[in-house]
């Protein structure tokens, strides 16, 4: 995911953010409210303003069914908890910032086999009947924009072969790394030359 990590914050340079306020290998922890503090990917904080904060995660198999519920345990509880330490004051006067998640998962056999849900006492939501772990990454993705945990996210997928090369594909273009770039860019932009 580092490669990812890199192009973004070739576009944040790009969108007029010197490097000096952009954090990848150290001082990337925030505070929580849940918890002391939380470690991203990427962050870019400049004069005491938090502009963006990234997670980029992945998965590759075997285990996709407890590693789901993993991730989107940690994506949803990063999220609740930034934006409560953000509504108590914990990131002084920041505005809001972009907070983005970008997720890569295998493309193989069993990331695209249906999976049978388990309803002993009540239905679960339709979209998930049947739904491959691949298409539950993509609502989950989806869903984590919709009730506004995430500005933007991201959701792409890669074998083994060509993700040694950096080849991957974008199952959803409401979920791509484009659409992400730009919404990253647009937010970005209007810090570069102020503050």
């Amino acid at each position: 995911m580092d490669g990812f990590v890199d192009l973004f914050t070739d576009f944040i340079v790009d969108a007029g953010i010197s490097k000096k306020y952009i954090f990848r290998k150290k001082a990337l922890q925030l505070p929580g409210f849940f918890r002391p503090t939380k470690e991203w990917d990427l962050l870019v904080v400049k004069d005491n303003t938090l502009i963006a904060a990234i997670e980029a995660k992945s998965q590759v198999g075997p285990s996709f069914g407890n590693n789901f519920n993993n991730r989107t345990e940690e994506a949803m509880g990063s999220a609740l908890d930034l934006w409560t330490a953000y509504r108590e004051g914990a990131l002084l006067a920041s505005p809001q910032p972009f907070l983005g998640y970008l997720f890569m998962l295998e493309d193989c056999a069993a990331s695209n086999k249906p999976v049978k849900v388990r309803e002993p006492h009540f239905k679960v939501f339709p979209e998930f009947v049947g739904a491959s772990y691949m298409k539950r990454y993509e609502l989950f993705c989806r869903k984590l924009v919709l009730e506004r945990h995430y500005t933007s996210t991201a959701f792409i997928t890669s074998d083994r072969v060509r993700g040694e090369s950096g080849e991957y594909k974008t199952p959803a273009e409401d979920l791509s790394l484009q659409r992400f770039a730009k919404t990253l860019v647009a937010h970005v932009s209007s810090f570069g030359g102020s503050l």
